[in-house]
């Protein structure tokens, strides 16, 4: 069985304490991430607004947001992951 991004938000809003995130039509629950986790991505989110901000770069997000990607294989909308990494950086287009 094949779940969408619509069966993780459903998922998500019956579960908010759970970091979840879509690939490969599986759904991956996280663990919580520990003390020292948490202190590396704060590092590594300091470091890296420290060089795009001044610069207007992009944005720098943390472990909350999630990111819809496309599947290389499938053009099929519904065949989308949705990940959440640790520290991420998007650039903004002018």
């Amino acid at each position: 069985m094949s779940l969408t991004i619509i069966d993780l938000e459903q998922l998500q809003t019956e579960h908010p304490e759970w970091q979840m995130e879509l690939v490969e039509g599986k759904i991956i629950v996280s663990p919580l991430l520990d003390y020292e986790s948490e202190e590396i991505g704060a590092r590594l989110s300091t470091f890296l607004n420290i060089w795009v901000m001044p610069r207007k770069l992009g944005r720098v997000t943390g472990s909350g947001a999630g990111f819809i990607l496309l599947s290389i294989e499938e053009d099929d909308s519904e065949k989308r992951n949705l990940r959440s990494p640790d520290v991420s950086l998007f650039g903004l287009t002018d």
